[in-house]
């Protein structure tokens, strides 16, 4: 999967699509999803074009990764999942049914999760 400019983080980035800012630095935005999967679901997304958490891994700063991974506790304490847990989940390639082609994580907590895959 190519990169593609267009596609929404990148333009929530570019500020035009506004979106409900929970946490931003120098290298990540996170912002609560407009179809939330759980009581509290947020995104975290670097601000670099980077497709999948592979992309991201190969060719994103230490600072970027840094910055990413330093994010998330951050984030789960600002949506109030941080005591009671939460799960990250990052989706890569058709197979995962990722929809937008640039690395992000979505946190969900809020609210007791059910078995991770129904595999029936």
């Amino acid at each position: 999967m190519a990169y593609d400019s267009n596609n929404i983080f990148a333009r929530i980035l570019r500020g035009e699509i506004p979106c409900d800012k929970v946490y931003e630095d120098e290298h990540v935005l996170a912002f609560r999803d407009i179809r939330p999967q759980a009581r509290a679901h947020a995104l975290i997304i670097p601000k670099g074009a980077y497709v999948s958490l592979e992309d991201f891994s190969a060719r994103a700063s230490e600072a970027e990764i840094v910055a990413f991974h330093r994010a998330i506790p951050k984030v789960t304490a600002l949506i109030g999942v941080n005591v009671t847990g939460y799960r990250a989940i990052a989706n890569s390639g058709a197979d995962s049914h990722q929809e937008v082609p640039h690395y992000h994580l979505h946190l969900l907590g809020g609210q007791r999760l059910g078995p991770l895959l129904n595999l029936a």
